[in-house]
């Protein structure tokens, strides 16, 4: 059984002194696919580097405290790719793949574009521009699992308040339409959707107000696959009992050899 873990951690070393390390041992996770480091490779210390028995590979921003993106893993992959080819997404660490034999496990955190109206088009270029590789990646011949923070629910049953989100970014109909297109014409599947159809199944909550006690949130992480991984997937699970930043864990385990 191979067990993928994503996370948007909302800064490493915050969610380090959260407990972060203590619980990727326990989760028995083969790979951890993290977002959001907040922190550029001089600032993550050893410790946090060689948890366990986990190799880690880490592809971080240009600009201090900002996202990054990272992969920790049980097996070390044959071998680790860095960024789109993009200049502009690349100086904002966006995108790493580890590849095991047939397999492709990409960390990928796709920009906000609540902040403002220079953001809001950067999250649409950046979408523009993924397409291809995202092609490329589902005709390479491999399996591929991207698992990431994609900044935009889905579909209605993917927020709570989706009546009032129509015009906010993360919510857009483009956005929702962008994803319609990853997942219907390109061909990915939504794994957690295709094992669990129940309502009110999250991975991030604002800090405003009492989002988190209200389980008013957003289901904004996924496993996209290509088909041949996604019809082995049998269990997922939203980790909550423990916070470790303003996202959960979302696990997938998967009947497939690393």
């Amino acid at each position: 059984m191979l067990r993928i873990v994503s996370l948007n951690l909302n800064g490493i070393r915050a969610a380090v002194r959260k407990g972060l390390p203590s619980w990727i041992k326990q989760s028995n996770a083969d790979v951890v696919c993290l977002q959001e480091l907040k922190a550029q490779e001089k600032d993550i210390d050893n410790d946090t580097r060689n948890i366990a028995d986990y190799s880690s590979y880490f592809h971080c921003a240009q600009r201090p405290g900002y996202s990054g993106v990272g992969i920790y893993s049980k097996r070390e992959p044959d071998d680790v790719i860095e960024g789109l080819g993009f200049e502009d997404i690349d100086a904002e660490g966006r995108y790493i793949e580890a590849r095991f034999n047939n397999l492709s496990v990409v960390s990928v955190y796709v920009p906000s574009g609540t902040s403002s109206e220079e953001r809001l088009a950067f999250k649409f270029r950046f979408m523009e521009r993924f397409i291809a590789p995202l092609n490329a990646l589902m005709h390479s011949g491999r399996e591929v699992v991207i698992c990431g923070d994609w900044n935009t629910a889905h579909k209605e049953i993917d927020l709570k308040n989706w009546k009032g989100n129509k015009k906010n970014s993360g919510f857009l109909p483009e956005e929702r339409e962008w994803l319609n297109g990853v997942i219907d014409t390109l061909g990915y599947v939504d794994v957690f959707r295709k094992l669990n159809i129940k309502p009110d199944q999250y991975t991030w909550w604002s800090n405003r107000g009492q989002a988190w006690a209200n389980n008013v949130g957003w289901r904004i992480d996924y496993q996209l696959c290509t088909p041949g991984i996604a019809n082995t997937a049998k269990r997922e699970k939203i980790y909550t009992s423990k916070r470790f930043s303003d996202h959960a864990p979302l696990t997938i385990d998967y009947d497939f050899k690393l």
